[in-house]
């Protein structure tokens, strides 16, 4: 029997013990067709790996896995946050096992993205919806036929190139042609998770910077009768959060009738949902509605304040009918997510700032989340790129970094000044996984000279876990710098798409110059989506330094402070002096590593009151957890 493994990997979160959010739904909707279209009872065998796997394996334990029995078929499925470690497994497991056919899809594949095209390691790329043109593929292969006949998609030739894509074909079929793939089995429902769901596919707006509209302006809608037996199973099944995935949630046809029906599965409130609607449309009536179906989660794009802008880029509406739909949501007490875009064709800075001030005007300043355009593969923006004088990464997160108005220094200055009018940062804050190990998880690497080390040197190559600490402990860190970074290079080629925390735990103060010889090491291994998303600020969320202060040893506070201008800096302490410390910790005062073992209820609760909770982690697993998901909201309930 021929094997299928399909792979769809996490968004890297910001720390650990964060949820990624995580849930392979377009893995499982191809296994799915590969089913509904008999290709089990043809000789397939089918697998979508659980994404508790993707979330802990780190690269080489993932390419052992997922090469582990030889499969005939692998499917990654690539998005902007994973394609470049998608890739990397890719050529992984056809090292470990030559024969497998590699098959890649998703928003990422398009003939306009010779990123993805001119990478190694895939046999077989498919764009665009894949459930018909996937399950054909497959039949071919099995049947052993050329697959070149089918539309949407290119085959890497016997030179080793890729071909062409054979001509484009829009999807057509009905949405109730295939079950979902949480009935099917093929994706678990979490109740601490998400859980995603379409309903419709297809998008009657064409905004220029959107992937949607390249599929197609008709809506496919899974009508309600179907949907509603969908939400009843979900229910059952344990789901807490819907997040649906429909382009314009509200542009389906029978909208209020789609949430009466909702309403009256989800009458009790247990399951909350999230949708992104167009302002058009939203009345005081279809408020309450959403109110009462259990939306407790709204994204509005206004996405610029410039009406000339937004005519340009194919959006249209009205800033003040986002607005008035925006007070109406939020006087129903459903969080908003109210979008504006840094660096759209014909903005301006001012534009964004105004566009800020504007909601600000109408009490909704609390809720606007900005971003830098991003132009991405398929869309028409990308098409007209060069015409509108747009610049951007060629790679993810393919962020735009200069246009006709806007250099790339104004790029950054505006976020800035954004964050500052808003005050709040605007991105995630990368947080080091300073716990202590886990014997469970291999991702808490030791290197301690002249002491008797947990790990020894060969240990440095064992596979790990998604997210490591590497602890470099030291009377003198300069005097073992050389062996250590020698292991420091043997974790990266072993896992280089791990996140690592390195963690300078000196007995004596070093000189500052280290951590920029740290930072030219972490030069050397390629960069990523990760390694490129925050490099605006001058960060790196893949590769990160922080210095601990080891409890009872003192250093100069003049050090510390200079320290503290290139990396975090915690000092190790109990609970009783961290809440003492509460007000200063991350200020005046290193952040705080706590190093007792059981809680102190009174003490989390001054830090609660009082911290920075940045500035607060936890040596204890379970207490840092917690920290993370309870304080930093870094769980999905």
């Amino acid at each position: 029997m021929a094997k299928l493994k399909l792979v769809q990997l996490p968004v890297p979160p910001p720390t650990a013990f964060a949820a990624t959010g995580n849930v392979p739904l377009a893995a499982g909707c191809l296994a799915v067709s590969a089913r509904i279209n008999g290709l089990e009872k043809k000789g397939l065998d089918l697998e979508v790996l659980d994404p508790a796997i993707t979330d802990r394996e780190g690269d080489s334990q993932l390419a052992d896995r997922i090469a582990k029995d030889e499969p005939e078929f692998v499917g990654f499925s690539l998005y902007l946050w994973n394609t470049e470690r998608s890739l990397y497994l890719a050529r992984e497991v056809k090292q470990r096992s030559p024969h497998t056919k590699i098959l890649i899809g998703g928003p990422e594949v398009n003939p306009d993205n010779p990123f993805v095209l001119s990478e190694q390691g895939y046999d077989i790329a498919v764009s665009g919806e894949a459930e018909h043109t996937f399950a054909a593929l497959l039949e071919t292969l099995l049947k052993k036929e050329d697959p070149r006949k089918l539309p949407n998609l290119a085959v890497r030739g016997a030179d080793g190139k890729m071909g062409p894509f054979s001509p484009e074909e829009n999807a057509s079929f009905p949405l109730t042609s295939y079950p979902s793939p949480y009935l099917e089995g093929f994706v678990p429902v979490d109740p601490s998770r998400s859980t995603y769901l379409e309903t419709v596919r297809g998008c009657r707006s064409q905004c220029t910077y959107c992937f949607y509209p390249k599929s197609s302006n008709v809506l496919r809608t899974l009508d309600i009768p179907e949907t509603i037996r969908l939400l009843t199973d979900l229910k059952e099944k344990g789901a807490k959060e819907l997040v649906f995935l429909d382009p314009t949630f509200n542009h389906r046809p029978g909208f209020e009738d789609f949430l009466d029906a909702i309403i009256r599965v989800n009458s009790d409130r247990t399951m909350t949902m999230f949708g992104e609607l167009r302002s058009e449309g939203i009345t005081e009536k279809i408020a309450d509605k959403l109110a009462l179906a259990g939306f407790n989660r709204i994204e509005l794009g206004m996405q610029s304040i410039n009406k000339e802008t937004l005519k340009r880029v194919k959006r249209f509406g009205s800033p003040e009918k986002v607005a008035e739909a925006a007070r109406m949501l939020a006087d129903r007490g459903i969080e908003l997510l109210l979008d504006l875009i840094i660096g759209l064709p014909g903005d301006t800075p001012d534009d964004v700032m105004e566009g800020i001030e504007f909601f600000y005007g109408h009490g909704l300043g609390e809720w606007v989340q900005v971003f830098p355009l991003s132009i991405l593969p398929g869309t028409a923006m990308r098409k007209d790129a060069e015409t509108e004088g747009l610049i951007y990464l060629p790679k993810p997160p393919y962020r735009v970094i200069r246009t006709p108005n806007f250099t790339a220094e104004s790029l950054s200055s505006t976020l800035f000044r954004s964050e500052d009018r808003l005050d709040r940062r605007l991105d995630e804050t990368p947080r080091s996984l300073l716990s202590d190990p886990d014997p469970n998880t291999l991702d808490v690497f030791s290197f301690s000279p002249g002491r008797s080390e947990k790990f020894g040197s060969e240990e440095y190559s064992l596979a790990g876990a998604r997210h490591v600490s590497i602890w470099w402990r030291g009377e003198v860190l300069e005097n073992s710098k050389q062996d250590f970074f020698s292991r420091l290079r043997t974790r990266f080629a072993r896992d280089p798409f791990a996140v690592t925390d390195l963690v300078l735990y000196p007995g004596t103060p070093f000189d500052p110059e280290l951590v920029t010889e740290i930072m030219e090491e972490f030069e050397k291994v390629p960069a990523s989506y990760l390694s490129r998303t925050l490099a605006h600020r001058g960060e790196n969320m893949m590769h990160r330094i922080v210095l601990v202060l080891p409890i009872g040893v003192s250093f100069p506070l003049e050090w510390i402070a200079e320290i503290r201008e290139y990396i975090p800096v915690f000092q190790e302490m109990e609970w009783e002096e961290a809440s003492k410390k509460a007000e200063e910790l991350g200020g005046d005062f290193p952040g705080a590593r706590i190093i007792s073992k059981n809680e102190n209820r009174s003490a989390w609760k001054l830090l609660l009151e009082n911290a920075d909770p940045e500035s607060v982690t936890f040596a204890d697993r379970d207490l840092e957890k917690r920290w993370c998901w309870e304080v930093l909201g870094y769980s999905e309930k």
